[in-house]
This record gives C-alpha cells, sequence and structure tokens, in this order.
C-alpha cells in the first residue's frame, strides 16, 4: 500500500475537496452538507486517479465517496461509450446494495447526462441487455449475472476505465471469488480499481494485492469494530423460548423500527408467521423471494407500513434504511464479521441505535467470537426484565 490515512480529525466541507460545481450543487440538493471521513479521504486520490482500498463500516457513506469522484473523472474525460460497453463497472453482492448504488449515481449525475444501467438477477435479462446496448457511462451490476449477460455478448468490459468491488468481504463469503476473477480477466490492465470493505480478513488483503495496483489505503475504523452508537446487548435464552421473547421485545414502543435477522430463509418465514399470529405486523425478505416481493418488503418498512423486517443476511448490506431503531439477531451469525455488518443498519447518520441478541448454548461460542473481533463485552439483560 503507498499509504495509510486513519482519521478523527473533523472532515472538512465537500467544497475543499477538488469537486466539481454541478457535484457540489446536487449534494446541496440532498441535503448533504459535511463529507464523511471515508469521503473527505478518499474522494482526493479517487480525483488523482489512484488504486483506492476503503475500509470504513457500513452507514459511513462509502457509496459516495466512489460515485461523486467517478461522476467528476468521467465528465472530465466525456468520451460516447461504445456499443454493449461501459466506461466504469461497480460490483456488489446483492439485489439491494446494487439498486442503492445505482440511484446514488443517478441522484449525483442528475446534471451530468450520465446513463447508468443495472444487472442483477430475479428478474428477465431482456431489459438489462437493452439498456446497455448502446453502451453506458456506469454499470452496476451483481457477479453472477454480470457473467450471465458476458456469456450472451451482451456486454463487453474490453473499454472499462474504472471498476470498484463495494462490500468486497460479503462478496468473498458468497463464494463469488471465481466470478470476480473470470471478470477481472476480461478489463483493461490499465485501468483504475477501488476495493471497499468494512472488514479487513486475510482473504481481503490478498484479493487487494491481486486487484489494486500500488494503492493507497483510507481506513476510517479499527478494522472489524461495530458501530460506536449501537448500544449492544445479549439475552440468553433456550432456543425453544426464542420466538416467544422477541414476540415480548417488539412489543416495546420504543421499537419503532426493528430489523430482525435470521440464519435461515425458512426460519425467516416461520418468524414472520409467528409474529403475524401475536398481532404484530411483519415482513420477511430474503433469496427465495421474488424481486418484487423483496422491494416491496423493503419499500413498506422505508415507509414505515410495516415497521418489523425479519431478514436473512441479504440484508445486512445494501440497504439503506434511515431511523432503524432496533437490530435483534434471533440467530447469532456463525461468521463474526457478519455480527457487525448487521448491527450497522442501525445507528446510522449519526443516529443512536440498539442491538439485540438472542442467544443460546449452542450460540456461545458464536458470542465468544464476536466479542473478540469487537473488542465489546455485549451488556446482558436479565430475562425476566
Amino acid at each position: 500500500m503507498s499509504s495509510v490515512h486513519t482519521g478523527s480529525n473533523p472532515p472538512s466541507g465537500f467544497a475543499t475537496l477538488g469537486l466539481a460545481p454541478n457535484l457540489l450543487k446536487s449534494l446541496v440538493s440532498t441535503g448533504y452538507t459535511q463529507p464523511t471521513q471515508i469521503q473527505s479521504q478518499a474522494i482526493p486520490h479517487i480525483l488523482a486517479g489512484a488504486d483506492l482500498l476503503g475500509i470504513a463500516q457500513t452507514g459511513t457513506g462509502k457509496t459516495a465517496a466512489f460515485a461523486l469522484p467517478i461522476l467528476q473523472r468521467l465528465a472530465t474525460n466525456r468520451r460516447a461509450p461504445a456499443p454493449r460497453s461501459t466506461r466504469a463497472l461497480v460490483l456488489a453482492p446483492t439485489r439491494e446494495l446494487a439498486s442503492q448504488i445505482a440511484a446514488s449515481f443517478r441522484r449525483y449525475g442528475a446534471d451530468s447526462g450520465v446513463r447508468v444501467a443495472l444487472m442483477f438477477g430475479g428478474v428477465p435479462k431482456g431489459k438489462q441487455a437493452r439498456a446497455v446496448a448502446g453502451g453506458v457511462d456506469i454499470l452496476v451490476a451483481c457477479p453472477g449475472r454480470l457473467l450471465d449477460h458476458m456469456g450472451d455478448r451482451a456486454v463487453n468490459l474490453d473499454q472499462t476505465e474504472i471498476l470498484v468491488l463495494d462490500e468486497a468481504d460479503h462478496m468473498l463469503d458468497l463464494g463469488f471469488i471465481v466470478p470476480l476473477r473470470r471478470i477481472a480477466a476480461t478489463l483493461p490492465r490499465t485501468r483504475q480499481t477501488m476495493l471497499f470493505s468494512a472488514t479487513m480478513p486475510d482473504e481481503i488483503a490478498k484479493l487487494a494485492k491481486d486487484f489494486l495496483r500500488n494503492p493507497v489505503q483510507v481506513s476510517v475504523t479499527p478494522v472489524a469494530t461495530a458501530a460506536t452508537l449501537v448500544d449492544q446487548k445479549v439475552m440468553f435464552v433456550a432456543t425453544a423460548e426464542k420466538r416467544a421473547r422477541l414476540t415480548e421485545l417488539l412489543r416495546d414502543q420504543r421499537m419503532t423500527r426493528s430489523l430482525v435477522f435470521m440464519r435461515t430463509k425458512h426460519g425467516a418465514d416461520k418468524v414472520v408467521q409467528h409474529l403475524a399470529a401475536s398481532g404484530l405486523n411483519a415482513a420477511a425478505i430474503h433469496g427465495n423471494k421474488s424481486q418484487a416481493q423483496r422491494e416491496r418488503a423493503l419499500a413498506a418498512f422505508k415507509a414505515g407500513d410495516t415497521p418489523i423486517l425479519v431478514a436473512t443476511d441479504i440484508a445486512a448490506r445494501g440497504i439503506d434504511v434511515a431511523g432503524v431503531s432496533h437490530v435483534i439477531n434471533f440467530d447469532l451469525p456463525n461468521v463474526p464479521e457478519s455480527y457487525v455488518h448487521r448491527i450497522g443498519r442501525t445507528a446510522r447518520a449519526g443516529r443512536a441505535g440498539v442491538a439485540i441478541s438472542l442467544c443460546d448454548a449452542s450460540e456461545r461460542a458464536f458470542l465468544r467470537a464476536i466479542e473478540k473481533l469487537t473488542r465489546t463485552r455485549l451488556a446482558v439483560i436479565d430475562q425476566a426484565a
């Protein structure tokens, strides 16, 4: 790595980062006034054309940290993309995150005339292929669906100038390392590459070495620490009593918008059925749901019409919902890094939040691994409380 930055100073204003007036105007219209640490530290390096490894927990503004300078770089060196090609490629692990990233590019680049396309599974391929037929400036995609389109020769990457791997550690968790290498092999060797991750396991360090050239590393929080504004608690409870305890917790009026994490899709559906039978309004979101079902559930959760969303780890990243008051781990994750991402769904944008984990006897080892990774001892809630 060429340099490492670990920031604690208050970020300077966006105007000092070298962004163009039209991008500054778009930021004003979206209500942003001050950059986050990852933004203030990453944007100048990306504008300068450097490869970058960004380590920052969820909810710190990583998307804007790469979207804004990419938009400016494309506008500065404007050219028409060739048919079925893209100038910039952003890879994301889930449909929700890909959709969120594409929406951010469109919002920030509303006045720049950029063409943004989106590719992910669960929907017909035809519309996605037509969207890139004339060439696009920015393509946001999930690796599996992108490879499908590449196999159909609907898109090629031989003129791609910029590559972004977002939530890279989650892509490794989902087994995307082989697809990532297949995609990277088709890209020009001379390109700018950015890799963003909330955690830095050894596998990410190896991936960074393989994909990045003399990168700048920007780290704005100790690796794998949990959000400092999250009040983290654990409740020791027998497996058979978990649903009843969850129902009791969710009846608390302070739980205005709660995200409940499960280990399995079947378990998520069963919990939603149990909550419905208890008179609580909840919806499930996981990989077996159609894209339309997932979008409806997320929209209702964002609007507050459905105050409880029950999800597998597919929702741990890419769901940027303001005002999630509580995250509840019905099942503790067996990968401790997943805990960091789960609780990162609350305490976003400077707000406080609460994370409660229900831990049975078989999950004690998972709890110890989480506390070791995050260097945080979770406060124990008395079951009688």
